[in-house]
């Protein structure tokens, strides 16, 4: 007859929490809204791709293989020459005006060099302000001369090889796996969606509990023979539900409107967000335990959501943080959220490859919903 009971208790608190949901314009636009348009942005914003680089040229050579090689920045896509120079004595004023973003120097006898068979070099001044876009360019730039360069020395190599015979050389044929064509929509997709998954169930969570508080409805549900875990699980299962909702709606856009179509199974895929989703709502009952408000509810969501970004491995690599860091970073639910999407999601990797973060995820589940449970009073302080 308890169990009876209990049940009877957590389906109407369900019933309650669902008529609420459904009846808020916030909740539902935090839920539904925020996700497709957080989607969209990360989808296109957060990339590693630079196209359409400003570029100013000063070809002080003024031969074919010079303008050969400025047409070929032209042709290759990343680069968008938007004006010529003179002399080099406006070099550092279009990067300091912000006119461009390199400035390539073409010196004089560089065709004659390449036409002879010489070393020839160029100069480019790159706007280091952003050291992560000057990196990716400067590869572009390495990339096409050592391609224009090879053209003009294919002539000669090829006069050498008659000449002596066979000469030993490395042919370098990479093959790239998971993502042939290195489009960084590929990578970002599956971590905007741990991402998004975290966001959404954390906050809304939070902000739910808070939001009984500040309208006097906890009071009115303390007084009555409600136990703590029925209140949590009352509490979990409705934005339990949401969030694959979300997630279902996030993986329509990623695989129709991104094209980024998931190399595994779906079905375990799904299954594994459902134990992440208990972290989740377990941190998000959490900080309700310890807010009063829901700008304090807010505050600390962004609090705890701002390290774990940095430390998941969603921006940046784990292996190239100092040791401490690393070591800090295996108390990131995230993190191990993100091994298995990437997995599973772009490599298609089954269960038994991940099957230890999953089992660590499940931990955290268990673990921060028993401490929310135990938290959980039922006196208003």
């Amino acid at each position: 007859m308890n169990i009876l009971a209990n049940l009877r208790r957590v389906r109407r608190l369900v019933r309650k929490e669902l008529t609420q949901i459904l009846r808020d314009p916030k909740m539902i636009g935090l839920m539904f809204i925020m996700p497709v348009f957080q989607m969209f942005i990360f989808g296109y914003m957060a990339t590693t791709d630079i196209n359409h680089v400003q570029t100013v040229i000063l070809d002080e050579d003024h031969s074919r293989a010079s303008r050969g090689f400025v047409e070929r920045l032209r042709g290759c896509g990343y680069f968008m020459v938007v004006g010529y120079l003179d002399s080099d004595a406006g070099c550092n004023q279009t990067l300091e005006r912000w006119k461009s973003q390199i400035v390539i120097r073409l010196p004089r006898g560089f065709g004659e060099d390449l036409g002879r068979g010489r070393p020839s070099s160029i100069q480019t001044l790159i706007d280091g302000t952003d050291s992560m876009s000057a990196g990716i360019i400067n590869s572009y730039v390495n990339g096409i001369v050592q391609e224009y360069g090879l053209e003009f020395g294919k002539k000669k190599f090829d006069r050498m090889r008659r000449a002596v015979g066979e000469i030993p050389s490395i042919d370098a044929r990479p093959r790239v796996w998971f993502n042939p064509e290195l489009r960084s929509v590929v990578f970002m997709v599956p971590g905007v969606l741990c991402l998004i998954l975290f966001i959404t169930s954390m906050i809304a969570t939070a902000m739910s509990i808070v939001k009984e508080k500040e309208l006097g409805t906890l009071e009115q549900i303390i007084v009555t023979p409600i136990r703590p875990w029925e209140f949590i699980v009352s509490k979990t299962i409705p934005f339990f539900c949401t969030g694959m909702c979300t997630m279902t709606l996030v993986l329509v856009i990623a695989i129709c409107w991104f094209r980024v179509v998931p190399v595994g199974g779906l079905l375990l895929l799904v299954s594994l967000a459902c134990i992440f989703l208990l972290t989740a709502l377990g941190l998000g009952i959490f900080i309700s335990t310890i807010s009063e408000t829901q700008q304090e509810a807010v505050i600390t969501s962004f609090f705890c959501f701002f390290p774990m970004i940095m430390l998941s491995g969603l921006i940046f690599p784990i292996d190239n943080m100092p040791l401490p860091i690393q070591a800090l970073t295996r108390i990131i639910p995230l993190r191990y959220f993100l091994e298995i999407v990437r997995g599973v999601y772009l490599k298609g990797l089954g269960f038994n490859m991940v099957w230890k973060q999953t089992l660590i995820l499940i931990l955290f589940g268990v673990g921060i919903l028993a401490i929310s449970t135990r938290r959980f009073s039922k006196r208003l302080d």
